[in-house]
């Protein structure tokens, strides 16, 4: 399925008139877990994860066969400010290792039956940095959305997407920033591994580039073009395919939420689909979860991007998911239930 939309306009429409989880499938859920050999609300948090992923699905008892990963890679022109302590030749470095196999988010991926590609969106062009105009023209923000949404794949049953960018934090704070206000130093954090000084240098960087657009802030998705990167809306543009094929999505680290929070501030609830894969190490991401509402379900200290915190809670899911699906009611088990 290609992109159904070719302008701003109908990506906005699409937003307008999200699908809905099942309320048969959810109800039958629940009442299945109500009948499950154990006592009642055992399992915590996994029955209502189960629950969950049934209403998107469709099933009260369903199963998770197929979990796809996509990554995104994209360069930054803001990159040039000297943002990250890597320069950008390691964006397509990363992307030969992705495609080799030898990368953390391959070696996850494989751990939870998950099928994984790769999307590397124009890396010879890096967008403009956006402390001196918008980061991508509609055009280039359209072909980016498409991307994320042409990279889907309609029979998954379980999303995770990823993304590799030198500098990429740096947008990331930035559209937190325009959509959730405060200061920009309220957004930084060290993403690779930056001294104080970067942290400051940073800092300076977003609060330029949110000054420079403030006009034009009040918009999520002009967010997104004048401050955001290709593989930032490629996301975006996969989490919001996710939502019309009611695939549920597990949420990245700080620069896949951010892409997320694009669509929620466009349209509330449409993260409906989603939950947290993770809290990363990166600071703000713990905030910006709390904003959107997701409580994570993991929290490692994880800081390396790719969808490795997601992938890593595909297997959360699966346990719940396999209990939900796969235990006996206590008629079928010649139980008591008291």
């Amino acid at each position: 399925m290609s992109a159904t939309f070719s302008s701003l306009k109908e990506f906005r429409g699409i937003l307008s008139d999200l699908s809905q989880p099942n309320q048969a499938a959810l109800a039958d859920a629940a009442a299945r877990n109500g009948q499950l050999t154990k006592p009642p609300g055992a399992l915590g948090r996994l029955e209502d994860l189960a629950i969950w992923y049934a209403g998107w699905r469709g099933e009260a008892a369903p199963q998770i066969a197929r979990p796809q990963v996509v990554v995104f890679a994209g360069n930054h022109g803001v990159a040039a400010q000297g943002v990250s302590a890597f320069p950008p030749e390691v964006t397509e470095q990363m992307v030969l290792n992705f495609q080799a196999g030898g990368a953390a988010i391959n070696q996850l991926s494989n751990a939870f039956g998950a099928t994984m590609t790769v999307h590397a969106l124009d890396l010879d062009r890096p967008t403009r940095d956006f402390t001196q105009a918008a980061a991508m023209d509609e055009g280039a923000l359209l072909a980016a959305l498409g991307a994320g949404w042409d990279a889907v794949d309609s029979s998954a049953d379980l999303l995770v997407t990823g993304e590799m960018g030198i500098g990429n934090t740096t947008p990331a704070a930035a559209i937190a920033c325009a959509l959730f206000g405060g200061e920009a130093a309220d957004w930084v954090g060290r993403g690779t591994g930056v001294d104080d000084a970067g942290l400051a240098n940073k800092a300076r960087v977003v609060a330029e580039g949110i000054a420079l657009h403030r006009a034009h802030l009040g918009d999520p998705l002009e967010v997104l073009r004048r401050l955001g990167g290709r593989e930032i809306a490629a996301m975006t543009g996969a989490i919001a395919r996710a939502r019309v094929e009611r695939i549920p999505v597990i949420l990245d680290g700080f620069i896949c939420t951010a892409a997320a929070a694009v669509l929620e501030r466009a349209a509330p609830g449409a993260l409906d689909h989603a939950v947290a894969g993770h809290v990363s190490a990166e600071g703000p991401h713990a905030r910006m979860l709390r904003e959107l509402g997701k409580e994570p379900l993991l929290s490692l200290g994880l800081r390396l991007g790719e969808g490795s915190g997601a992938a890593l809670a595909i297997g959360i899911l699966k346990g719940a998911i396999a209990c939900h699906s796969g235990m006996a009611t206590f008629a079928e088990a010649g139980v008591s239930d008291g």
